[in-house]
C-alpha cells in the first residue's frame, strides 16, 4: 500500500495547491491513502504581530475539516483520503491544544515541536536565534518537549522527530549525549504506544537527510515503535517527494508494516516498495 500522511495546502500560508489538487495528485500518482495534515492555527502568540505566514487562521480550521471530509467522500472510490492535523506541541498550553483536537473527527493527529517558546526551530527565518546560544542545551530543551508531546496522549504519530538538525545546527564532540537523549526520547514514545513517522523532506533541507537519522530509526524499531511515512509537502507536485527512498531504507532495516489511522484507530498496512510516480 502506497500512502503519504504528511501534506499542507495553502490555507497555512506557506504552501501552495488546494486539498483538491493534493487528493488528485495522489490519484494520479497511485497512492492508495492519502493523509491531509495541515498546521494547527497558532495559540501562543499573536498572529498579526508574528512571523507572517506561518498556520491557518483559527477561522479557517472548520472550513479546513469541512472541506477534507467533503473530498474523502466525493473520491472515496479512487483514494482513501485520512483527515488529519499536525498539531504543535506547546508547553503551557495543552488545555487549547487538547480543545482543537477534541472538536473534531481527526482520523489522526501528528505531534511535533516548532516552537522553543517563541522561536519556531523549523523557520529559515529564525535561524538568528541558533546565535550565541549552546548548541547541546538547545538540543535538550527541544527533546524534553517532545518526551513531555508524547506523554499528553494527545496524538497519533510524532512528527519529523529530530527536525531540531534542520538547519545543521549539531552540538560538536557531543555525539554520545545527543545519543543518549535520542534514546530517552523514544522510549518515552514507546511507553505512550504511539507511532512515529519516517519524513523524507530533510532530505531536501541543509541536514540532507531524513527525519530521523538512521540511528534513531535503527533505536525506534529496536523499541517496536510503529513507523508511518511522510513527504511533508507543501506543493501537490512535491507529493511523496523521496517517499521511495523512505520506503526503501525501511525495508532493509527489516520493517515490512506501516501505519495508517482512520478514526484515531491504527491499522498496520503492508509496506510497498514501488513507487507511485509517473
Amino acid at each position: 500500500m502506497l500512502i503519504d500522511y504528511h501534506t499542507h495546502h495553502a490555507r497555512c500560508g506557506h504552501a501552495v495547491g488546494t486539498l483538491e489538487e493534493y487528493i488528485q495528485r495522489g490519484i494520479e500518482i497511485g497512492l492508495s491513502q492519502i493523509g491531509v495534515s495541515d498546521h494547527m492555527p497558532l495559540l501562543h502568540v499573536n498572529p498579526q504581530t508574528y512571523y507572517p505566514e506561518m498556520a491557518m487562521p483559527m477561522e479557517e480550521l472548520p472550513r479546513y475539516v469541512e472541506e477534507a471530509f467533503e473530498l474523502k467522500q466525493k473520491y472515496a472510490s479512487s483514494i482513501s483520503v485520512r483527515v488529519g492535523l499536525e498539531a504543535d506541541y506547546i508547553e503551557g498550553w495543552e488545555n487549547e491544544i487538547a480543545r482543537i483536537i477534541n472538536d473534531y473527527p481527526w482520523d489522526y493527529v501528528i505531534g511535533s515541536v516548532h516552537f522553543l517558546g517563541e522561536w519556531d526551530v523549523s523557520d529559515f527565518r529564525q535561524v538568528h536565534h541558533w546565535e550565541g546560544r549552546d548548541v547541546f542545551e538547545v538540543y535538550q530543551i527541544y527533546y524534553d518537549a517532545v518526551q513531555k508531546a508524547a506523554r499528553t496522549g494527545f496524538y497519533d504519530i510524532m512528527g519529523h522527530l529530530d527536525v531540531i538538525k534542520r538547519f545543521n545546527y549539531k552540538p560538536e564532540g557531543r555525539q554520545q549525549e545527543v545519543a543518549e537523549l535520542e534514546q530517552k526520547t523514544l522510549a518515552v514514545i514507546a511507553e505512550a504506544g504511539i507511532a512515529m513517522e519516517l519524513n523524507a523532506s530533510g532530505l531536501t533541507k541543509p541536514c540532507a537527510e531524513m527525519f530521523p537519522c538512521d540511528r534513531i530509526l535503527k533505536a525506534a524499531i529496536e523499541l517496536g515503535i510503529p513507523l508511518t511515512v511522510g513527504s511533508d509537502a507543501h506543493d501537490p507536485k512535491k507529493l511523496s517527494e523521496n517517499l521511495d527512498i523512505a520506503r526503501s531504507t525501511l525495508c532493509k532495516l527489516g520493517v515490512r508494516e506501516l501505519a495508517t489511522f482512520e478514526q484515531r484507530q491504527r491499522v498496520m498496512v503492508p509496506l510497498q516498495l514501488k513507487s507511485g510516480h509517473k
